[in-house]
């Protein structure tokens, strides 16, 4: 199962990939699956849309429930190249998302100039969702956020 999973999180990395090649926001790229297969795949558009609350864990989940006709994600998977910030992880309980994988920390997201630690701090922070939030592919997701940082052209939000 862990080559499968990391084929999703590739996937997720090269979503990202899109989106900060099209300047439309960090590199952050979700997809979500059901029964193995990709349901939903999004990158981070806040700075295309003009909308902070763009993030690819929330345009995928949208896209999930629009393609399944339900809100409630329950057996689904999420994949994410970046730690989700508080709105969405609160987004993924909300959805009934079964499990996140993330590629790169809070800390790392930092690291690009994102501000997700200091909310984590003002909510309490993650301790108790152990099992759920679960890394993967921190490697192939740190090239992705080098090849962001490099980026002239890259606005920090």
């Amino acid at each position: 199962m862990e080559d499968r999973n990391m084929e999703f999180m590739r996937e997720a990395i090269a979503v990202a990939r899109e989106g900060i090649h099209a300047q439309a926001g960090g590199p952050f790229g979700t997809v979500i699956v059901k029964d193995g297969v990709i349901i939903a795949r999004a990158h981070n558009s806040v700075l295309r849309q003009h909308d902070a609350t763009a993030h690819g864990e929330i345009a995928a989940i949208r896209e999930a429930g629009k393609k399944l006709g339900t809100h409630d994600l329950s057996g689904c998977d999420l994949y994410t190249t970046g730690e989700p910030c508080s709105m969405c992880l609160c987004a993924t309980l909300w959805a009934n998302i079964r499990r996140v994988y993330y590629g790169c920390t809070i800390g790392d997201n930092a690291r690009i100039g994102f501000r997700d630690g200091q909310f984590d701090r003002l909510f309490g922070g993650r301790e108790q969702l152990s099992g759920y939030l679960i890394p993967l592919g921190r490697e192939e997701c740190l090239t992705l956020f080098e090849e962001y940082a490099r980026m002239p052209e890259r606005k920090n939000y």
